[in-house]
């Protein structure tokens, strides 16, 4: 294997752990000084959309946006597959200011983690998914009157590239009990960026972006409704790009129950 691609992606993760440090101290001194939809731009966006510019330059991985068009003006609930790292980054950069679901223990990581707890993010104990689920409709809810959006991958954790988990009712239920559409994005970001192993990939990552869906009428079966439209439209996108095969099985651990 040629040592070229070992050696970019060596180079990215440097220089990203290197930006990480020293945008993460100086958004943390600023950050508490600045009204929250500057300290978001401050500290989040300008940080993920460096970290998106050094993946496409250095690591070589570029990309292509589908369905801009379908952001709706109003902020709402974004569910999208999550096959990587980079989406995170790239969600962050695009929609602002933007309040994600993070496992609670990421708070703890030196410097970034110190400057995401400035920006409202939802961080859940997935060890209590019970407690996870209350904890995301009432600060879900509270985000979104605030005027955020809310990024929630319903997936649950990154899936394989090629694979398709089934996608849990919170976000769904959030838009539903809000009156808000959620917003379905399909990508094949595991392609170039793999979940496991720490070598990138040269290639463009497709992101598609579908129509806002809005539940029609209320209660669980609205919501169970809207979610099955929201995973079966992402399942299609994922085939039409090819990150997907059309007879391919629920990722492994999950089910249809």
């Amino acid at each position: 294997m040629s040592l070229v691609q070992p050696v970019r992606t060596l180079v990215f993760y440097l220089l990203l752990a290197l930006m990480t440090v020293l945008w993460s101290s100086f958004g943390m001194l600023v950050g508490l000084l600045l009204p929250f939809n500057l300290r978001y731009r401050l500290i989040n966006q300008a940080w993920a959309w460096q970290a998106v510019w050094l993946a496409r330059w250095v690591a070589g991985v570029n990309y292509e946006l589908i369905g801009r068009e379908n952001i709706p003006d109003q902020p709402c609930v974004i569910l999208a597959k999550h096959q990587s790292t980079w989406e995170t980054f790239y969600f962050s950069a695009l929609f602002s200011p933007l309040s994600q679901v993070i496992k609670r223990e990421l708070l703890r990581v030196p410097f970034w983690g110190w400057s995401m707890a400035l920006l409202k993010p939802i961080a859940i104990n997935r060890g209590n998914p019970k407690a996870a689920l209350k904890q995301l409709a009432t600060q879900g809810d509270e985000r979104l009157k605030a005027g955020l959006w809310v990024l929630i991958f319903p997936e649950g954790t990154r899936v394989p590239y090629g694979q398709m988990g089934k996608f849990s009712r919170g976000g769904a239920a959030l838009a539903v009990n809000a009156g808000l559409p959620v917003l379905p994005i399909a990508h094949n970001a595991g392609k170039c960026w793999p979940r496991d192993g720490w070598l990138k990939h040269p290639g463009t990552i497709q992101i598609v972006i579908g129509p806002p869906m809005y539940a029609e009428g209320s209660g669980p079966r609205a919501v169970a409704a809207l979610n099955d439209r929201a995973y079966e439209w992402v399942r299609q996108q994922q085939i039409e790009i090819g990150a997907l095969a059309a007879d391919a099985p629920l990722a492994t651990g999950q089910t249809d129950a």
